[in-house]
């Protein structure tokens, strides 16, 4: 499939920035950049629509374009931050006025403070609820180190010199570009280090927590946690992945939800898939669904990204490909637990307020 050249062209690119970097300046609140955010630098937007394209592109052309983007990219990235500092530095201001607490005043029994029964947080509750899904089918827990070597996060999976995720941009060096080693961007290291260690038949689950140079807002954090899964045996399909992960809906959102894969690219998967569930609020009907926010009109939400291993990445482990196949999967714990439990901004899930995750209780 040839790539879409107007997408890629400077012209393109050049009105995506300046229309970007118009709505961002007139976002009046964080609710409005959290919208400029998801529509000039959201998986949708046209920088990312553009990217998607480099793929298909050779040699200085596939650079070219890289470099274009990238900037592009950078710039969006740097007035988002730009602007994110700007209101929450207002928003911090109005929360000082009309939360002020009179330190002095005493509660009702008499005391000046009151004893909160604790919790587990319930990123923790649900990394064991996924992982209880596969031990009982069989797979087992494996780890691996959150500094890692670039070559196990890049290299190893399939991941081009060039590719756009290697850049600092996207990626948090540590020491440096020529350190060889960075902050895992995803749990998928997990996979290699498993396959290099062990021989098929292999089934393993790795949760962990992973890291982008992103900002701290409604939707997006740069350290968040990923599940990702593994399965390398003889005649795995397709067919095998669909069904593993329908179980794991099912078993996480209740026996009524609905997905479907939509046909994707990564470079460690081929085919690839991304995993929608049908929004839970609008159940995709069509008199709701103009009106859906969670959906954004859709009909479907993006859960996670899926396939079968790239046989490029079972010969790197060692793995005979002609007789072996695999099947790989991973999904954001964050974007889970909002889904099933309906929380609507990433705050929540970082600020260690006792009110929000007291009310997931111990989790047991």
């Amino acid at each position: 499939m040839s790539p879409d050249s107007n997408l890629l062209s400077e012209d393109s690119i050049s009105q995506a920035v300046e229309k970007a970097l118009g709505d961002i300046k007139q976002a009046k609140n964080l609710e409005d950049l959290k919208n400029a955010r998801l529509n000039h630098a959201g998986e949708k937007s046209p920088v990312a629509l553009a990217n998607r394209e480099i793929g298909s592109l050779d040699g200085a052309a596939k650079a070219e374009a890289g470099k274009r983007i990238g900037e592009a990219r950078n710039i969006i990235k740097n007035a988002l931050e730009i602007r994110t500092t700007e209101l929450q530095s207002e928003r911090e201001d109005s929360i000082l006025v009309s939360e002020r607490v009179d330190v002095t005043q005493v509660l009702a029994n008499g005391s000046a403070s009151s004893l909160l029964i604790g919790s587990r947080h319930p990123l923790t509750t649900i990394a064991e609820q996924i992982s209880d899904v596969f031990i009982a089918m069989g797979y087992e827990v494996a780890e691996g180190p959150e500094a890692e070597a670039e070559w196990f996060n890049f290299d190893s999976l399939n991941i081009s010199e060039d590719h756009p995720s290697r850049s600092s941009s996207d990626t948090f060096y540590v020491e440096s570009l020529d350190s060889g080693v960075v902050l895992r961007t995803q749990t998928s290291p997990v996979q290699m280090r498993t396959m290099l260690e062990r021989k098929p038949p292999i089934y393993v689950i790795a949760p962990g927590k992973v890291f982008r140079t992103d900002e701290l807002d409604a939707t997006h954090t740069p350290v968040f946690h990923q599940v990702e899964g593994l399965a390398v045996d003889k005649n795995l399909t397709m067919s095998n992945l669909k069904g593993t992960l329908d179980h794991l809906a099912k078993t996480m959102f209740g026996d009524d939800i609905e997905t479907r894969f939509r046909p994707s690219y990564f470079p460690f998967t081929e085919p690839s898939a991304e995993l929608d569930l049908k929004c839970f609020v609008c159940k995709g009907e069509s008199k709701k669904i103009k009106s859906c926010k969670t959906c954004r009109g859709e009909g479907w939400i993006e859960w996670g990204g899926c396939g079968m291993v790239n046989p490029n990445v079972l010969e790197t482990a060692g793995i005979d490909s002609k007789k072996y196949s695999g099947f790989a999967f991973g999904m954001g714990l964050e974007r889970t637990l909002m889904f099933k439990y309906g929380v609507t901004d990433m705050h929540d899930l970082v600020e260690a307020d006792l009110r929000f995750t007291k009310q997931f209780g111990l989790g047991i």
